[in-house]
């Protein structure tokens, strides 16, 4: 093994010694086949299903697209010229037909260049609304569903800055939008304003957990501009452009209508802003208006949220998650703590929900109490609330049936929500009469669709659920042979009418109607598989034990061209793995992977490399298990070394590979995994890590699903910790970040900090900076780069 290792490390040195100053690659041909590829479009339907709509838009994001002018505030990235988040996933054409029709229409007087989102049905569905962003600004079109033709409707002056812009109202024919302010203020350069003073932040003795969030506002001057580009006006629309003022200026957090239309329910961002946590937790009004804007009452006033309880069960005090009641005219219900939100303090009920009957003037009516965390509520069709509750220490879900009538209950569901294999699955919704989805519950039954992951594989099922009994009657198991399919909605219960996907290895997902007392099937779409040249490859979901018997999985890939029979080729094998945390061994050895999943290889896997000879196990199971009062970052490295070399064993008692030259790679916390893996491991010949965190001091009040802080456990932290043992890892690493990364903990420092440790102490490295890329990549010049610093990498080392 050593001589391997040193032999790799040659080629490393030798093969990147003169690579500082590369322009931008692209990936040898066999990947690059499958990587410039076509994307195909996405589906949105109504909710009665009898109209489709594709969305098309580009494969990827250019380098054009990513060099837009940003400012980073309060957790937002703003483009402040456009008026909507820099981050914005564009659409660029729209088709639609009824379903039951077989050719799609192009919408006609589409705007020139689109570039669309926030997509959505009137509440008739006779109509679809979007938005367009020019280079000015962000405008609101609608479509006419059955002439397929487009219309503008405003000006590019819409303010997207806190989401979406717009909010039908219930007679869908008048929009209310949000515009920004005539003659607003011209915004700040930080970075030429000249400061008037320091920078001072006061602690007052409080504890708190705060994560390390970012983009957050830093000086007076992020304020102002946070200001400026989140306050807006409110406008009526009509469907023929014609505008009417309905509110002042203010930062609308949020904005929706009561059920019956009536109401006008706002969110609005106070003062003062926070530099150390993100805008969600502002201070905040919560208002109740009616259609002509006069305030009929505040309903809830949230302070600066800058202090928070130890634990993920543990949330703010006052009223929260406030919302319309679907199932009411114009109700609010409300959730408020009774453990002050506090996870740590004993309590027998931890939340009571409320509910307030418009015009709010009387008291809130308690609905209900949960000795749990409230997790939500789903109203139905008749006299009855589902009401669910949960606790993350014990991983408990539980889920109660509500008779509206008396205040009566009964547990429908409690377990683990990690057990898969005991999901019940979701109750169908309908639309009532106020256009809001609700529990489809007609003559005593109820109807759950669920993913069907057992033992034994994936069937996925519909059941029938008696009200009064709560007893289940199964209408319908999926049992495709060598497909998969997944139920989307039950279209008519009565005739056994479903909408289904189906798909394979090698059949793109598409919709299908399905009656399931006929068995009968009409294929709805007919999407195409856009990955030809890997069809053939062999996919495989194999399943081997841990050396402490937890069951583990992982799809396994060999080359289309590989004799799995004679075996004479030992190939090098590329495992890509996440790990994820668990409270038992049972929950841990549970599977969702399938082999019927269409194999769509994208820059978040290896399976690329299939077409280029190499074994792949893609999400590979890494299950991190801590059961009882341990906590399963108690013992982290021990089963994350014992997870990897269950893996290499599997695919090795196979006979396909080459143990000798084994990769290893991941994305974020995958990519923290690979770190301690090269450094506690000899297993591998070298590793990928991408966009990770590799010192945990930096992240110290809590990580991924680790709620204690640095100072409950620095021997933790600093064990699982790369950085802390950079000394000890000499396997080659190819490191990997975007240069804007915006996710929580994984600052593009970490991964320039573990660099300059590994290249100082004398380790094989490479770091490899995707310009303007944030968490996830999205230019195509930056991934197709990143395929080819992999491929090269690997090649190197795996095949030298």
């Amino acid at each position: 093994m050593k001589i391997k290792l040193t032999i790799c490390l040659l080629a490393f040195l030798n093969f990147y010694d003169a690579q500082e100053n590369i322009t931008y690659q692209k990936p040898s041909a066999e990947i690059l086949k499958l990587a410039d590829y076509q994307r195909p479009p996405s589906v949105l339907m109504n909710s009665k299903k009898d109209w489709v709509v594709f969305t098309y838009r580009p494969t990827y994001k250019t380098l054009e697209d990513l060099n837009q002018q940003e400012m980073k505030l309060g957790g937002l990235r703003i483009n402040p010229i456009t008026n909507i988040s820099s981050t914005a996933t564009y659409f660029d054409n729209l088709k639609i037909r009824k379903i039951s029709d077989k050719n799609e229409m192009q919408v006609k007087n589409m705007p020139a260049s689109a570039k669309i989102t926030n997509i959505s049905f009137s509440p008739d569905e006779k109509k679809l609304a979007f938005t367009n962003t020019t280079a000015k600004g962000v405008e609101l079109w609608i479509i006419d569903m059955e002439t397929a033709s487009a219309k503008k409707l405003t000006q590019d002056n819409l303010n997207a800055n806190l989401g979406t812009p717009y909010t039908w109202h219930n007679d869908s024919q008048n929009i209310l939008i949000k515009t920004l302010l005539p003659g607003r203020s011209v915004l700040i350069d930080a970075g030429k304003d000249l400061p008037t003073g320091p920078i001072v932040s006061t602690a007052d003795g409080k504890v708190s957990q705060n994560r390390t969030y970012q983009d957050l506002l830093k000086n007076p001057q992020d304020e102002k501009n946070f200001e400026v580009l989140t306050a807006s006006e409110m406008y009526n629309v009509d469907l023929n452009g014609a505008l009417k003022k309905v509110m002042d200026q203010d930062m609308y957090a949020g904005v929706s209508f009561s059920p019956d239309g009536n109401y006008l329910l706002t969110t609005v961002i106070k003062k003062p802003f926070s530099y150390i946590v993100p805008l969600s937790r502002f201070p905040m009004t919560t208002t109740v208006y009616d259609t002509k804007g006069n305030v009929v009452k505040v309903v809830n006033e949230v302070p600066l949220n800058e202090i928070m309880p130890k634990g993920f069960s543990s949330v703010r005090t006052g009223k929260r998650n406030m919302t319309w009641r679907n199932d009411a005219p114009a109700t609010l219900v409300f959730a408020e703590a009774l453990d002050n939100g506090d996870q740590s303090k004993t309590a027998d009920y931890r939340d009571e929900i409320f509910t307030w009957e418009a015009p709010f003037t009387g008291t809130p009516k308690s609905f209900f109490k949960t000795k749990q965390r409230f997790d939500g509520v789903d109203w139905t069709n008749d006299h009855y609330a589902i009401v669910s509750e949960d606790w993350y220490d014990t991983r408990n879900t539980k889920s109660f049936l509500i008779d509206l009538n008396n205040g009566e209950s009964k547990v429908i569901d409690d377990r683990n929500s990690q057990d898969v294999y005991s999901d019940p699955g979701s109750f169908n919704t309908v639309k009532n009469q106020y256009g809001r989805s609700v529990v489809d519950m007609k003559g005593g039954k109820a109807y759950l669709i669920g993913a069907g992951f057992t033992k034994d594989g994936q069937h996925p099922f519909i059941d029938e659920m008696d009200v009064k009994s709560l007893k289940k009657k199964r209408l319908y198991t999926s049992n495709l042979k060598n497909a998969k399919e997944a139920i989307v909605d039950i279209l008519n219960p009565s005739k056994g009418e479903i909408l289904t996907t189906q798909q394979s290895s090698s059949q793109y997902p598409n919709y299908f109607k399905k009656n399931i007392k006929s068995n009968k099937t009409e294929a709805v779409t007919h999407f195409a598989n856009p990955f030809e040249s890997i069809r053939d490859v062999y996919k495989e979901v194999i399943t081997y034990k841990r050396n402490d018997g937890v069951t583990l999985t992982g799809t396994l890939y060999l080359p289309a061209d590989y004799d799995r029979k004679a075996k004479k080729q030992k190939l090098p094998l590329l495992i890509w793995a996440y790990p994820r945390e668990y409270k038992d061994k049972d929950t841990a050895g549970q599977s969702t992977q399938n082999d019927n999943d269409f194999t769509f290889p994208t820059y978040g896997s290896f399976v690329y490399w299939t077409a280029k000879g190499y074994a792949v196990l893609d999400n590979a199971a890494f299950p991190i298990v801590g059961e009882g009062k341990t906590e399963p970052n108690d013992t982290f490295i021990p089963q994350l070394v014992a997870n990897a070399a269950a893996a290499i064993d599997a695919v090795d008692h196979l006979g396909y590979i080459d143990r000798k030259k084994v990769a290893v790679g991941g994305h974020s916390y995958g990519a923290f995994m690979t770190a301690n893996l090269l450094t506690h491991s000899d297993l591998f010949a070298c590793g990928i890590a991408r966009s990770g965190a590799y010192n945990r001091t930096l992240t110290p009040f809590g990580f991924q699903t680790e709620q204690r802080n640095y100072w409950d456990v620095p021997e933790i932290y600093n064990t699982m910790s790369p950085f802390m043992h950079a000394d000890k890892m000499k396997t080659p690493l190819l490191l990997i970040h975007g240069d804007a990364d915006n996710n929580p903990g994984t600052f593009t420092l970490q991964t320039e900090r573990y660099f300059q440790a590994l290249k100082n102490l004398g380790a094989p490295v490479k770091m490899v900076l995707l310009p303007k890329e944030a968490h996830g990549y999205q230019a195509k010049e930056n991934i197709l780069h990143l395929l080819w610093e992999q491929d090269q990498f690997l090649e190197k080392c795996l095949k030298k």
